[in-house]
């Protein structure tokens, strides 16, 4: 039963992890970590969303999810590229509202890119991706200001 259960839980990161190559913290953030996010001052949306209690309860349940699985399939230490930008997707998305930023991670390194609404928000990004287990590096430098409109 054991080896069935660890064949089911395999197969499924390893699907998942072929399904998505980054991590996004709003539909409108760019599709690449070198795409560009469409309309940047338009950030009404994904603060709206961001303020929602139900997406921070989802976004409390995906990282226990996670640290279930990690606690289940062993080393903690051994972290996935997938694992590492979902949850640096989540953290970021709980903590900078408005923004629309992409998650890359490869062995540890993590690259950001997209837009924030303001100078505090992006100086937020490095250290919230830097509290998750496996980040060794992160790199912000695609990641641009902008303000929204009406401000």
């Amino acid at each position: 039963m054991k080896k069935l259960t660890s064949l089911i839980i395999g197969s499924l990161v390893l699907f998942g992890a072929a399904g998505c190559d980054v991590a996004r913290t709003s539909a409108d953030a760019p599709t690449s970590i070198d795409g560009e996010v469409e309309n940047p001052q338009l950030v009404e949306e994904t603060r709206e969303d961001a303020d929602k209690n139900i997406r921070q309860a989802q976004l409390n349940s995906d990282i226990r999810a996670r640290e279930e699985r990690n606690d289940l399939l062993g080393d903690q230490q051994e972290r996935a590229d997938s694992d590492i930008e979902s949850e640096v997707r989540a953290k970021l998305e709980a903590n900078i509202q408005g923004s629309k930023l992409t998650i890359q991670a490869e062995e540890g390194a993590v690259a950001i890119a997209g837009t924030v609404p303001d100078q505090r928000q992006y100086e937020t990004i490095k250290p919230l991706a830097q509290e998750i287990l496996g980040v060794d590096s992160v790199d912000i430098s695609r990641v641009k200001i902008v303000e929204p409109t009406g401000s």
